[in-house]
């Protein structure tokens, strides 16, 4: 069973939707910046009416931020970390904890779609130039879960996510490239960020025959901003 309409969760529809060994908890706040308590209140309201009657293991998408300095104290991320105690409190339980996805959404709040629409428009923006971010394919996402739910393992909280990071600036200048534009954005020294667990989600990955390290980052931007516009 699906949860949510979202990113997440229509990568899942075809793999799970009629899964009723498994609970996919795709659903929720997808907006890192939110402060709102109102929509907190929702998601934990559906997750805790889920969890009353799921059965089966329950797999609940989290994120990676948990475990950055810089934003471990946002409300978007200690909402998380609520969630995932309630969600590990069920028993049989996979909490993932992702990176920046990137996929074909209207969702203008992740970071790639802001960044493809800043830059297209020339509308002004800051860039944190030592800020570092973990990007994954939504696909890759879909396939590399599947995988973890199929084999068994173990409940645990675990991050999917490619090796290694780049830096914002990295990340700015290959939206350029791909949407043939100048970005429009005052510099800021300033850092922030991590580089996820991957070692976990490479064992899987190799065995799918996916690859997370040959300029991975520049795929998967490609894929979904090459050659057309936001």
């Amino acid at each position: 069973m699906i949860v949510g309409n979202g990113l997440i969760a229509k990568a899942f529809k075809a793999r799970s939707e009629n899964d009723r060994a498994t609970t996919i908890f795709a659903s929720g706040v997808s907006n890192s910046s939110e402060t709102s308590e109102q929509s907190f209140a929702r998601e934990r309201q559906l997750l805790l009416e889920t969890l009353r009657t799921a059965q089966g293991r329950f797999v609940y998408f989290s994120t990676c931020s948990l475990t950055d300095a810089d934003r471990k104290t946002t409300p978007y991320v200690a909402h998380k970390a609520e969630m995932e105690a309630l969600v590990l409190a069920y028993g049989d339980a996979l909490v993932l904890r992702l990176p920046q996805v990137v996929g074909y959404t209207p969702n203008p709040h992740t970071l790639t779609n802001f960044l493809a629409s800043r830059i297209a428009s020339g509308e002004r923006f800051t860039l944190w130039t030592k800020a570092v971010r973990s990007l994954i394919d939504v696909d890759d996402i879909a396939s590399i879960a599947t995988a973890m739910i199929d084999s068994g393992l173990p409940g645990r909280v675990t991050d999917i996510a490619a090796p290694g990071a780049l830096t914002m600036m990295e990340l700015v200048e290959t939206m350029e490239r791909l949407l043939a534009k100048k970005g429009n954005y005052d510099l800021v020294e300033r850092g922030g960020g991590n580089a996820p667990d991957a070692a976990l989600t490479m064992q899987f990955a190799q065995k799918l025959g996916i690859d997370l390290l040959d300029r991975y980052p520049e795929r998967v931007l490609r894929k979904y901003y090459g050659g057309r516009r936001p």
